[in-house]
Order: C-alpha cells, then sequence, then structure tokens
C-alpha cells in the first residue's frame, strides 16, 4: 500500500511538471496564430499565477475538509480541463479564462502533496519526487516541438497532456482510500513533541482544527521562512529567464552558448535533486538548506568575476543550479519539524503563495532596474537575495533550536527539583 500511493505520487509530480513550460514553448507561434503581441505571454502567466497564489492560500481549508487525496484529485482534474480548454482556444480571452481554473488547480495540488509528504516520507522522497518534477518540466518543450514539427499546431501538445492529467485524474480518485492508511513518517512524529500551538489559538490535535491564515502568520518564525522561500524562487526565476541574456550582452557569450549553459541551470537543479535524494536523511534538512544558498553563492561569485573569459561565468551558472536543487524540497520537508504537524499546511499553503510571488514578480523587477542600471547588475541582485535567503533561514534555525531547548531543561529543572525534594526528606 505504502508502496503504490509512493509510486502514484511519483507520477503525479511528473504530471505536475507537464504544463509547466508548455506556454514558454509554444507562445512564439501561439501569439501569432492568437493574434496578439509577444507581450501578452505576461498577461497569461500573471492570471495562472494570481489563482495558484489564491489556491495556496486556500488549500489548508480544503485539505482539512476534504482530505488531500480528494485535493489532489480534483486539483488534477481542474488542471486537465484547463488544458484541453487551452487546447479549443481560438482567441487569446479565451485562453485567459482557462488560465483561471489552471491556476486554481495548480496551487491547491502543489500545497497539498507538499505537505503530505513532508508529514508522510523521509527527505530522499522529497528530494526525488521534485527531481522527478523537473523531469516532466523538461518533457514538454519536446512535445511542443513534436506537435509543431509535425503540422499537428500548438493546440495538440496541450491536447496531449490535457489527456495525460485526465488518466492521471481517473488514477488519483481510484487511490483516494490509500491517502489515509499510511502513518506520518519518522520526523513527523518526532515534531509531535513540539508541535507550535497556533498563536491565540488552543492547541488541538493534528488535522482537527482549521488554522486561520492571520493565525498562522503569527507563529513564531513563518515570516523568516516566508521571506527566505521568497528570496530561492526569486531567484530560480529570475536565473532562469535572464541568465542567457547576461552572458551575451554583459559577457560577450554567443547565443548558442549561453542558451545552453542556461538550461544546464535547470538541468542542474533536477540532477542536483536526484543525487541529493541519496544523502538527504544523513545531512538533513537544515544543513541542504545552508548548504545550498552557500553553493549558488560560490555561483553567482564566479558569475560576477571580472576576467576576459566567460568561462567561470558559465560554470557558476552550473554550480549554481546544484546549489539550487536541494533548497526547496528542504524547506518543504523541514516545515513540520519547524512549526509542528498540526500547523504545516496552513505554513506550507502560505510558503506555496510565497513563492509563487517570488517567483513573479522577481523577473520583472530586475528587467525594470537592468533598464535603468545596466545587465550588470545581476550577479548583484542575485547576491543580495542569496544573502536574504541564507540570514532568514539561519535566524529561523536558532529560533527553532531555542523553543526545542526550553523542554528539555524544564525537564531538567523538574528533575533536579525532585532530587533535592527527595534529599531534603531523606534528611527530615
Amino acid at each position: 500500500m505504502y508502496s503504490l500511493l509512493l509510486a502514484i505520487i511519483y507520477v503525479a509530480f511528473v504530471s505536475l511538471g507537464l504544463p509547466d513550460s508548455l506556454v514558454g514553448a509554444g507562445w512564439p507561434v501561439m501569439h501569432q496564430d492568437l493574434g496578439v503581441p509577444v507581450a501578452f505571454a505576461g498577461i497569461i502567466t500573471m492570471i495562472i499565477a494570481g489563482g495558484t497564489i489564491l489556491s495556496s492560500l486556500a488549500s489548508e481549508r480544503m485539505t482539512r475538509r476534504l482530505g488531500v487525496g480528494v485535493v489532489t484529485a480534483v486539483s488534477v482534474g481542474l488542471t486537465a480541463a484547463a488544458l484541453v480548454g487551452f487546447s479549443v482556444s481560438g482567441s487569446f480571452w479565451v485562453l485567459c479564462l482557462w488560465a483561471i481554473p489552471y491556476g486554481l488547480g495548480a496551487g491547491a495540488v502543489d500545497a497539498a502533496l507538499n505537505n503530505y509528504v513532508a508529514l508522510h516520507f523521509a527527505a530522499r522522497h522529497m528530494n526525488w519526487l521534485h527531481s522527478f518534477w523537473g523531469v516532466g518540466a523538461s518533457i514538454s518543450p519536446f512535445i511542443m516541438s513534436y506537435a509543431l514539427t509535425s503540422g499537428l499546431g500548438w493546440s495538440s501538445a496541450y491536447r496531449i497532456v490535457g489527456v495525460a492529467q485526465a488518466v492521471l485524474t481517473v488514477v488519483l480518485i481510484v487511490s483516494i482510500p490509500l491517502w489515509g492508511k499510511v502513518r506520518p513518517g519518522p520526523a513527523a512524529e518526532h515534531a509531535e513533541a513540539h508541535d507550535a500551538p497556533p498563536s491565540d489559538a488552543e492547541p488541538a490535535g493534528r488535522g482537527s482544527t482549521h488554522v486561520p491564515l492571520a493565525t498562522a502568520l503569527r507563529i513564531p518564525g513563518v515570516l523568516l521562512i516566508l521571506a527566505a522561500f521568497f528570496a530561492y524562487c526569486a531567484l530560480e526565476s529570475t536565473s532562469i529567464l535572464w541568465a542567457s541574456t547576461y552572458l551575451v550582452t554583459d559577457r560577450g557569450v554567443e547565443d548558442a552558448t549561453a542558451a545552453a549553459f542556461a538550461s544546464l541551470f535547470l538541468l542542474g537543479i533536477t540532477a542536483g535533486r536526484f543525487l541529493a535524494g541519496f544523502f538527504a536523511d544523513r545531512v538533513g534538512d537544515r544543513q541542504l538548506i545552508r548548504g545550498g544558498f552557500a553553493a549558488v553563492g560560490v555561483g553567482v561569485l564566479l558569475v560576477a568575476l571580472p576576467l576576459g573569459t566567460p568561462v567561470p561565468a558559465l560554470v557558476g551558472l552550473v554550480v549554481m543550479g546544484l546549489g539550487c536543487a536541494p533548497i526547496y524540497p528542504a524547506i518543504i520537508h523541514s516545515t513540520p519539524v519547524n512549526f509542528g504537524p498540526r500547523n504545516s499546511q496552513a505554513v506550507i499553503g502560505i510558503q506555496m503563495a510565497a513563492a509563487y510571488t517570488g517567483s513573479t514578480l522577481a523577473p520583472p523587477v530586475f528587467g525594470v532596474l537592468s533598464t535603468w542600471a545596466g545587465l550588470w547588475v545581476f550577479p548583484l541582485f542575485l547576491a543580495v537575495l542569496v544573502v536574504l535567503g541564507l540570514l532568514m533561514s539561519e535566524r529561523l534555525n536558532r529560533l527553532v533550536a531555542r523553543r526545542d531547548d526550553e523542554p528539555a531543561q524544564g525537564a531538567q529543572g523538574a528533575t533536579a527539583g525532585a532530587g533535592v525534594l527527595g534529599a531534603e526528606e531523606r534528611r527530615g
């Protein structure tokens, strides 16, 4: 049962990655067929991001009411319907309408699945699952390429992925009874002892009490991890969009070479997560986050070196991808330990919203900044995000360490007090 559900979740993560690259891969043709400017791609992605943020924030309430299996099945079903809708859209405004269920489905399933894996599976699976997401995201451009080169048109690529999502929806519906039969993992059970009760809320058993958004934000440390997650996702999305342009414009790298190494950044993230899975359980989430940000910092430094050759910059981009690899999975997987299983679904929902906000806002903000100051600020922009992410995550680590030490110190004090009392009674 455990293995069967885990296999279904792996397939689900591949499927989650499939739609994410379709708009970018097909837009050069899509905007011509739809008769809109190239810049209108930003409207589509903003609508999707808006829906994703809203459903991420609502995921905690939906998951408590319906269960993670139902939320996952319904969300994937929404995404499947949206993709099929994309495939039959003949105008841009219809595409915008279908982008709404696309975003709503993507955010809810992302938050629900990530929390379930964090509670029930080891850190290695979190890294491998996000690696499989990268596999799905890497496959979809090839699906679009096949549809375009074979004369089927961009709509066929959306139809193929939509049908795949529909098949997964059926599998998820059949698997709903399995989701409640897998016991939480050892890390989640250990975290029960330090479960941080929601601020101004009555402590309750895991899964029994809704944690409102305002209450979740008041939990000590939540704002720190939101800032760290925002910084990481802003860094990743900015690198994906602007690295190639920076290499060509500021470092004199040929177009083809820059594009190849920009793709190696993404491949580094996917491969790095696969490799991190082999030692994630031994190293631990905190070390993975710390080491990941440190490696990204080294990569940014290599990119920034003002040398006569672009080789260090190209190597630095690959190092950045490898450094980015474990940060996202480790932040998610550490959530039940940092904030308690009772609060993890609410906190992960907010984290997903912060992630999508960073991914959506940072690239255009850098675009405006680079227009004003020049593309040379690219590594400086990334360095600020690295420092922000590292500082916020380290402050959270210290806060959690102090919280975990308090019960132990209290227990030691109680034991010492009992010992003194016993000695006094014996003397009396």
